[in-house]
């Protein structure tokens, strides 16, 4: 019997019984479709976060203040005063694949003020080059200078969310003073807007020199994290094995004593996201396939069905040649024809869910033809196998046992 017959046997077999084969194929239609979100959205969340991650300086390296212990109870790393401006000379003099760097001090805790509007103040202070480092953009007005870090200037730069609580009416704000607690600053620039990331509100910042905040605010002579660039992403790891060797030379550890700072990359924190999005994935599809398993069980149970209701049929056949061969692929057909259309059905329904999440999350719709080509394989190997034992059964029975069976 060749593949022609045998598809045609089979179409007019679901055709016979069409509610029923609909049923069949729903748990395969629901657990590919669920497979197909899953697996997509998971491969969309990566690019999402390896995009976001790369936005803000894919060959970043940050050196931080280490925690310690004492006692043997961790207190942490707020008070380590261990990294200083020195160590960022010494990091840009003496780096082969560093291409700058910048010293690094955080303030919080105090209202911006501007007329009658306020916002909560995140200052991050660095030298001239930090807003390259972080790859930020001046949108309007200009950078500081190396004499403003030098002279610990009250100048600022201001992300867009700042800008948009302290001028909502639009009024352009270079030139404006804005206040931080007694402390008055000049504006001198804007940032072009970043976004989200992580959760994070990127243009929630205002910038200052390093000096300002260390002199003016905080009255500190230390850092409290050193930024850096690479000349290239490929040479990051690089870059931060040579900081770390640098900054040990500069804190005189010795060898075998634990370093009193941390080395870190972007690419650490992306490759920990992606390993963590993709178990995920892979959990989450995991149990989405379930339903596969349950719709397999069902196109069994109807396949058992079909071969008791068709038993005369069966028997008829044999009786005017057909071999228990072609009764086990007549069967075996139907079992994957079932499957394959409840497969093809369940990627439309799956790529359906999968744009309407994009279009929800604002992310890029981009079709896995991995995924698509994974599901219809799942498919025939599903109704294969579990058709199998069915068309067996069929291709047994004895002819005119089929024949006399009411």
């Amino acid at each position: 019997m060749n593949f022609f017959n045998l598809f045609k046997i089979a179409c007019e077999a679901l055709l016979r019984n069409k509610t029923r084969a609909m049923l069949t194929m729903l748990g395969i239609v629901i657990g590919i479709a669920s497979v197909i979100a899953m697996v997509s959205l998971g491969e969309t969340s990566k690019n999402e976060i390896n995009s976001q991650i790369s936005s803000t300086g894919a060959n970043m390296i940050m050196v931080m203040r280490s925690s310690q212990q004492r006692g043997g109870v961790n207190i942490g790393s707020g008070n380590v005063q261990t990294l200083t401006d020195k160590d960022a000379e010494a990091i840009v003099r003496r780096a082969q694949y560093i291409s700058m760097a910048s010293p690094v001090v955080n303030a919080a805790g105090g209202q911006l003020v501007y007329g009658s509007n306020n916002w909560p103040g995140n200052f991050q202070g660095g030298n001239e080059h930090l807003i390259y480092i972080r790859n930020y953009e001046i949108e309007t007005g200009s950078n500081f200078t190396d004499y403003d870090v030098r002279t610990y200037a009250k100048v600022c730069i201001l992300g867009k969310t700042v800008v948009d609580n302290l001028f909502p009416d639009g009024e352009d704000p270079i030139g404006k003073t804005i206040r931080f607690g007694k402390i008055p600053f000049r504006i001198i620039g804007t940032l072009v807007e970043k976004g989200n990331q992580l959760g994070s509100d990127q243009d929630d910042t205002v910038i200052v020199p390093y000096t300002t905040i260390q002199k003016r605010i905080l009255a500190i002579n230390y850092v409290h994290m050193i930024m850096a660039s690479a000349i290239s992403d490929d040479l990051a790891l690089e870059a931060a094995q040579e900081v770390e060797t640098i900054v040990r030379a500069q804190h005189r550890i010795k060898e075998g004593q634990d370093d009193d700072f941390e080395v870190r990359t972007q690419q650490e924190l992306l490759d920990m996201l992606t390993n963590v999005m993709g178990m995920l994935t892979m959990l989450l599809a995991s149990i989405a396939s379930i339903s596969l398993i349950v719709g397999g069980i069902g196109i069994m149970n109807i396949m058992y069905v079909t071969v008791t209701e068709r038993t005369k049929e069966i028997g008829l056949r044999m009786s005017i040649g057909a071999r228990s061969r072609d009764i086990k692929l007549q069967f075996l057909t139907e079992s994957a024809l079932l499957s394959l259309i409840g497969g093809l059905i369940g990627v439309v329904f799956g790529l359906l869910l999968y744009y309407g999440v994009t279009a929800a999350m604002d992310w890029i719709f981009v079709v896995s033809v991995q995924a698509v080509i994974m599901a219809f394989a799942v498919c025939a190997a599903t109704g294969i196998f579990f058709g199998w034992y069915p068309a067996k059964k069929a291709a047994s029975l004895d002819p005119i046992n089929a024949l006399r069976y009411e």
